[in-house]
């Protein structure tokens, strides 16, 4: 179990802003929390902590508390979806995240959509949990919450039942018969929100109307429901996932409309293979690693020139050297496909060296391999390593030029002050993996 990590302050327009950063690895995710939040309070409850953790495992994590909820500032009006776009902006910079997966659930996941229509080159990927393209239903679009009920809950939450779960059984109807939770979530809204900003915060859902912006999101996005929620209608966000250019609609058992309420695990496995390509869930083996590739430059060429038996017998010799090489240099031979080898280490300095050596060992005898490295967040699972960093570590590799070793700049400064020389070979689109990545060509 991790500690609560320090809550931290920055500032949009004349607003603080509190926010949280946790969690380590190259991909970096944005949580928002739907309706209200406190940073502090959210800890206190099991389920929103795995909520939490889950995602950290994933990624580098910042939290924040919207403005007028939790401990960031309470202007005396609710922010409309639109007010909240720079804030999100803010909050990343400030967590020095250039792009980032945004996460959030109902009026959470609207902000996303906007920040990713109107700033598409900071978002990566969208998460939205129990999300509509608008909450004002006409004949385009029949599906929405029921504003009469919105309306009957804010006017109740107003005139002195605030503080008093009285929305729990509509958003959580499983939930709220455990006093468990039912008793923290009476202290969040206490602490998250004076009665009046929070029934403006739910009033404001009923006028969030995105479809005009729908065309210009680009990101991936997964959009998810538990199918016995009755607050938001199926038929909405199927709506939504069909009309986005990259949108994936997935249901999951529950009634729990919050994403930190219920059956947490099964919502974060669909994420994590959302997000990284694996689904191995929450008790696995995850490391910082480096990762080494190597290829054969111009295998079937050269195979073609001298023969298939004197090829063979190259590879062979060159296979041979490699496993000397990486069992010295304390490697693990994880994949050999083809010509080629993928290679776990613990650092990234034995990882150099070896790469180093088997360029120099390949040359020698008449063969060119192009070598990448890559140091972030593993998964071992049965024999075999996944995750986002094995990704990138093998586009890395196709950047390399015959008989060269290039690493990412995420190598070059775990080992800044070590003898190895690097040279920049400039920022690079890698296929699959968002945003662009500085490689350095390295020599000892």
């Amino acid at each position: 179990m991790s500690l609560v990590p320090d809550v931290r302050f920055t500032r949009s327009g004349n607003v603080d802003l509190a926010y949280q950063v946790l969690g380590d690895g190259p991909l970096d995710i944005l949580v928002m929390i739907g309706w209200v939040s406190h940073l502090e309070v959210l800890w206190e409850l099991p389920e929103c902590r795995r909520f939490i953790e889950r995602l950290a495992g994933m990624g580098r994590v910042a939290l924040f508390d919207k403005r007028g909820t939790g401990l960031s500032d309470r202007p005396s009006d609710g922010a409309s979806t639109e007010d909240m776009v720079p804030d999100v902006l803010a909050v990343m910079d400030a967590a020095g995240m250039r792009t980032a997966a945004l996460v959030g659930w109902v009026d959470a996941a609207a902000i996303g959509l906007s920040v990713a229509a109107n700033h598409p080159d900071r978002v990566n990927s969208l998460v939205l949990g129990e999300a509509l393209a608008t909450n004002k239903p006409d004949h385009d679009h029949p599906w929405g919450p029921d504003p009469e009920m919105i309306e009957a809950v804010a006017e109740v939450i107003e005139q002195g039942m605030w503080g008093q779960a009285v929305l729990l059984p509509l958003i959580a109807p499983s939930a709220a018969n455990d006093e468990r939770i039912a008793s923290w979530f009476r202290k969040l809204e206490r602490m998250s929100a004076t009665p009046s900003m929070a029934a403006s915060l739910l009033r404001r859902t009923l006028a969030t109307d995105l479809r005009l912006l729908i065309p210009s999101v680009a990101a991936p996005a997964l959009v998810l429901h538990r199918r016995d929620s009755r607050f938001i209608p199926a038929e909405g966000m199927r709506w939504l996932a069909e009309h986005l250019s990259n949108g994936r609609y997935v249901e999951v058992p529950g009634d729990e409309t919050p994403g930190y309420l219920g059956d947490v695990d099964g919502l974060m496995d669909e994420v994590e293979e959302f997000l990284l390509g694996t689904r191995v869930g929450a008790a696995v083996d995850r490391r910082v690693a480096t990762v080494l590739f190597s290829d054969v430059v111009g295998s079937t060429e050269r195979a073609a020139t001298v023969g298939d038996r004197v090829w063979s017998g190259l590879l062979e010799t060159h296979r041979t050297e490699a496993r000397r090489l990486l069992t010295r240099y304390g490697g693990r031979e994880m994949n050999t496909a083809g010509d080629g080898f993928l290679i776990v280490f613990d650092s990234p300095t034995p990882a150099i060296e070896c790469a180093l050596a088997m360029c120099d060992s390949s040359r020698r005898d008449g063969l060119e391999l192009r070598v990448g490295l890559h140091s972030g967040e593993v998964v071992f699972e049965g024999g075999d390593v996944t995750g986002m960093a094995v990704h990138i570590g093998a586009r890395v590799a196709a950047q390399a030029n015959p008989g060269e070793v290039v690493v990412s700049q995420t190598v070059r400064d775990m080992v800044i002050g070590s003898a190895f020389e690097f040279t920049s070979r400039g920022r690079r689109e890698l296929k699959g993996v968002p945003g662009t990545w500085e490689i350095f060509a390295v020599g000892p």
